[in-house]
């Protein structure tokens, strides 16, 4: 075995030491800010104290606290802890590379997920397409976005604490990003799913503008936000929950008992009727809340004004995301539950009539993904086309071959394929017996990294006009107002 040469570079904390891997060099475990403990447990991030001696940073830090939930993270093995607000560096080389960089930011429902999940693994990025990547752990839950601001100013910020903590990552990246081959002016923010969710609240968030300059939300809009009622009533039930009602009995509280509030909470204000829940509309429980310093007013307005139009973004969808969820056994009153939660009944007439062929199952499929993460991709695109902002539209339409024929083209399917990791854990999974799809990553990823550093992609960015959508599939294809009749039936609910 060839013996791997550390590697030293400084950051604003102190000297940090990661390895070759793969190719790139790899820091792992790098503390953005300091540990989210104690007194700081529902705190803004605070700068972190440093370091004098080189540290060691080959190993991935640990998660935000979570509860168990299966899936591409596998949450039950999670190695997690509250010290968790550390990131990761792929890079070429350590030099004055002036390199474009890609920040991620992982999913998971704002609940679970980590920065160190194989299939993020930035190595093919950096190896390859001579790109700095980064990927960061946040506060998840509980702990990264209840707000507690009736405690007092200390706690102002806690409602929106996980995106802060982005912010935080952001501004570590611009002030050392350089020491690792980077460019700090050119950084672009990228996430799937929650972390679509984040990058698009991102855009909306005047306090992390100037840290970026382009943006990739996958299968994820500006809507996943709270009104600040509503994180008010989450806050209720989570006090009560945990039977505490003052903040010195909350952090007295161990990670353990806020998990449990957490899911206790969730339980009960997620359940409604379709696809509604307690608190008025489809947002959940712990998800970032509106009217504090952080988010002061909704993202989403923000950007219907124009807030960042001239930032460039690459956002879309997967043809059929909500098979990952599966929703049971759907009959008919089962789906017009569904339908009625959300819109008008024309609406599944709509699908039912583009779609004849299809069973109850399959039409929940089709309603479920067009209004969780198919328009919103769209209503983003026409937001900022409205701006003459440029936005690029994809649909990621390649099926899975597992062999029960369920997954299709569902959520998440498309991470490997942008970043070249279909050989990495868990996606043949996912992908299912036969040849290895690897033309369809070459064509992703070539996008993506043409996207970071600021090149042309190939097809035109979103006009309402036209709606060109690049298709990607066994022969990807660009495609002008696809779905057409689908999309035209939703109006301007999303």
């Amino acid at each position: 075995m060839t013996e791997q040469i550390p590697v030293t570079t400084n950051t604003t904390c102190g000297p940090v030491v990661g390895r070759e891997k793969q190719g790139a060099l790899l820091f792992a475990g790098l503390p953005y800010a300091a540990p989210p403990v104690g007194e700081l447990r529902f705190q803004a991030a605070q700068a972190h104290a440093g370091w004098s001696e080189p540290r060691q940073c080959f190993k991935f830090g640990p998660a935000a606290p979570q509860v168990a939930s299966g899936g591409m993270t596998d949450s039950a093995s999670v190695r997690w802890n509250e010290d968790c607000l550390t990131l990761n560096v792929s890079t070429p080389a350590i030099d004055q590379g002036q390199r474009s960089v890609l920040v991620w930011i992982h999913g998971g429902a704002y609940r679970t997920g980590q920065s160190s999940v194989p299939w993020y693994n930035g190595t093919r990025f950096a190896a390859d397409q001579n790109i700095v990547v980064v990927s960061i752990n946040y506060r998840l839950g509980a702990l990264g976005f209840t707000d507690l601001s009736r405690f007092g100013a200390k706690y102002a910020t806690s409602g929106a604490n996980g995106i802060l903590d982005q912010i935080f990552a952001l501004a570590w990246v611009r002030d050392n990003i350089a020491n690792f081959g980077g460019d700090p002016a050119k950084v672009t923010i990228a996430g799937e799913s929650a972390g679509a969710y984040a990058v698009s609240t991102l855009l909306g968030c005047e306090r992390a503008d100037g840290l970026y300059r382009g943006a990739i939300a996958q299968s994820g809009g500006p809507f996943q936000t709270l009104p600040l009622a509503a994180g008010k009533q989450v806050a209720d039930a989570f006090l009560a929950a945990l039977g505490a009602d003052t903040m010195m009995a909350v952090e007295a509280m161990s990670a353990e008992a806020l998990l449990a509030a957490q899911v206790s909470v969730c339980a009960d204000l997620e359940s409604g009727p379709g696809l509604s829940n307690k608190l008025g509309g489809t947002v959940a429980p712990f998800y970032p809340v509106e009217g504090n310093e952080v988010l002061p007013r909704s993202p989403l307005s923000l950007i219907e004004a124009g807030h960042n139009a001239q930032v460039p973004v690459l956002t879309g969808s997967n043809q059929d995301e909500t098979t990952l969820w599966g929703y049971g056994k759907v009959d008919a009153a089962k789906l017009d539950r569904a339908v009625a939660s959300i819109a008008t009944p024309a609406l599944l007439e709509t699908y039912k009539a583009q779609l004849p062929n299809a069973n109850l199952q399959e039409l929940m499929i089709a309603v479920t993904t067009d209004f969780m993460f198919r328009m919103p991709a769209i209503r983003l695109a026409e937001l900022r086309a409205a701006h003459r902002g440029n936005t690029w539209l994809y649909q990621f339409n390649w099926a899975s071959r597992e062999p029960s024929g369920r997954l299709k083209a569902t959520h998440a399917l498309e991470i490997p394929f942008a970043f070249n990791n279909l050989d990495q854990a868990g996606v043949a999974a996912f992908i299912g017996p036969g040849e290895k799809p690897q033309h369809v990553a070459d064509t992703m990823h070539d996008i993506w990294s043409r996207f970071v550093r600021g090149e042309a992609l190939g097809w035109s960015a979103y006009e309402p006009s036209q709606r060109t959508t690049m298709v990607f599939d066994d022969v990807s294809t660009v495609l002008e107002n696809p779905e057409a009749a689908l999309r035209e039936a939703w109006g301007k609910l999303r």
